[in-house]
């Protein structure tokens, strides 16, 4: 990881951990219970490390595309917001939905779409003010 890219994977890891363990673990536990998908005993350090792969890839793709244009930066956080929201959503949801075993597809689809919305609401302008720090 180089150092440059250090505060905006804090910026994809630290609230998508954040959410995504109240989100699925507190929050919606007897909703995700109910759809019979997950395991029992969740382990923490896959979520973690997939979360660390995915921040580094989305870190290096907004430095070489979004970090360059001249738009404002809100604006900017929220584009980049709804491309990585539209990818995220085709491998955590789409593709999950599609491999695996649950009592209701449509339920799934639902509320991984609410999570992976809110989650980029709050990524997306986090990354854009991670990288207007490194630029000043």
């Amino acid at each position: 990881m180089t150092k440059r890219l250090a505060l905006p994977i804090l910026a994809y890891v630290v609230p998508t951990f954040a959410l995504g363990f109240v989100w699925h673990l507190v929050l919606f536990k007897q909703y995700y219970a109910a759809l019979a998908i997950y395991r029992t005993d969740v382990i923490l350090p896959f979520g973690l490390l997939a979360m660390l792969i995915q921040a580094f890839t989305f870190a290096w793709l907004y430095e070489k595309t979004f970090a360059l244009w001249s738009t404002p930066l809100l604006a900017r956080g929220f584009i980049y917001a709804a491309f990585g929201a539209a990818l995220s959503w085709s491998f955590t949801t789409i593709a999950v939905a599609a491999k695996n075993v649950m009592t209701s597809v449509a339920d799934y689809l639902a509320i991984e779409t609410a999570f992976t919305v809110v989650q980029w609401c709050i990524v997306g302008p986090l990354t854009a003010l991670a990288f207007a720090n490194l630029a000043s």
